[in-house]
């Protein structure tokens, strides 16, 4: 949604002046927007915990570069500008440092 920066921002007594009944008005009028959806449209909806056990993902996994790492820490592949400190076979990334 873009945001039109020139307009001018409310002040603290405008926000004090809408009501609590109005501001619950605009809640349940948003709220009610939600609920416009065909029959048959519930079968496109992804819910959130879905069964997706029969679904495949094709991911091509690429290994550690050369000028990569993993840290010892998070177990995160990084890029070598990104290591804190090394420690022996222990390298901990600036995240985790």
């Amino acid at each position: 949604m873009a945001t039109d920066y020139d307009t001018p921002r409310k002040t603290d007594d405008d926000l004090n002046e809408d009501s609590l009944e109005e501001l619950k008005a605009r809640r349940t009028d948003k709220a009610g927007g939600l609920a416009d959806l065909e029959e048959g449209d519930n079968e496109s909806l992804e819910l959130p915990g879905a069964d997706l056990s029969n679904e495949e993902l094709s991911v091509r996994v690429l290994p550690r570069q050369a000028d990569e790492f993993t840290c010892t820490s998070c177990f995160l592949v990084h890029h070598r500008s990104q290591l804190a400190r090394e420690k022996g076979n222990e390298m901990i990334c600036k995240d985790c440092a």
